[in-house]
């Protein structure tokens, strides 16, 4: 059972949760989720399975798409309503346009201190291992892209907001830091994951969809489709070197390369995704080299 399965997660269980679920209903072990959801947090979580789990560091980087409302006039610890509140002003009478004007303030590459309620490690330890003792540690800022950040409307306190952003941004701390700003606080009231890549949670099932093996199968994607990198094709005769990790010239492939670094996908020409590949530049040209492969 190889793939990737798309699940539309509920709020209370974490992703750990609904992995160990799908591995119950699937049967295997080998399963994994490509970008951890906050358990109060719903929407899309993808799964691989299998030798999916190989794709799964490039389904991870892939941009992600969020909605939901950002409460105004509160601040917690963990910089959402599941946190300590830490100070309560008024909601404030402000216009749409001004709260927008903060978030655009926050949009591009930025550089984001994660909040201390987070799996990010300092000194090897996590940071809401931390937390959970009361300590609070310097942060170092990150950097990330903020690829939107919308004000859709204001109902006082909550703003409606979208964010598309890459990977190991928090939304948390986007509103969080828009609070601040605007001289109010602010904390993260609702998640909810749309999008990841080309993957939306309109094509997901939720997590108790998923009662038997044959529940996982019927909806399990092949691999062909999975991911968003550059590809690369092969004629019939030269699958086995790919699936034996050797490496191509430029003489080997069907068409151009699009690339001359970095990873790509390698495919035969009817587009069965054999492996994941490195383009490395030579003097003479190009090599790919076959990395992951995904079949036998």
């Amino acid at each position: 059972m190889n793939g990737i399965l798309l699940v539309d997660k509920p709020a209370g269980p974490t992703s750990h949760d609904v992995v160990d679920c799908i591995r119950h209903a699937a049967g295997i072990r080998r399963v994994g989720h490509t970008g951890t959801l906050d358990p109060a947090a719903t929407g899309l979580l993808v799964l691989c399975l299998g030798t999916g789990t190989r794709l799964s560091e490039h389904l991870t980087g892939l941009d992600k798409v969020y909605e939901g409302s950002m409460r105004l006039g509160i601040v917690t610890d963990s910089y959402d309503l599941d946190g300590k509140v830490l100070e309560r002003k008024p909601a404030p009478d402000i216009a749409l346009e001004d709260i927008q004007a903060a978030c655009d303030k926050f949009s591009g590459e930025i550089m984001q201190v994660p909040p201390m309620v987070s799996a990010v490690k300092v000194g090897g330890e996590r940071l809401y291992a931390r937390a959970r003792l009361g300590q609070t540690v310097e942060r170092e800022a990150r950097p990330v892209k903020v690829l939107e950040f919308c004000a859709i409307a204001y109902d006082p306190p909550d703003v409606t907001i979208r964010v598309r952003c890459t990977r190991g941004t928090y939304v948390r701390s986007l509103c969080h830091d828009v609070g601040q700003l605007l001289g109010c606080g602010a904390t993260l009231a609702s998640l909810r994951r749309m999008f990841v890549g080309p993957h939306s949670v309109d094509n997901a099932l939720p997590v108790d969809a998923f009662k038997s093996r044959q529940d996982v199968l019927d909806r399990l994607l092949a691999m062909d489709t999975a991911l968003e990198l550059p590809e690369v094709f092969v004629p019939a005769r030269l699958r086995n070197i790919v699936v034996s990790g050797g490496t191509l010239g430029a003489a080997d492939i069907v068409g151009a390369c699009p690339v001359r670094e970095g990873w790509v996908q390698l495919k035969l020409e009817n587009g069965k995704l054999l492996a994941l590949g490195h383009v490395e530049a030579i003097p003479a040209g190009f090599r790919v080299h076959a990395k992951r492969v995904l079949v036998s």
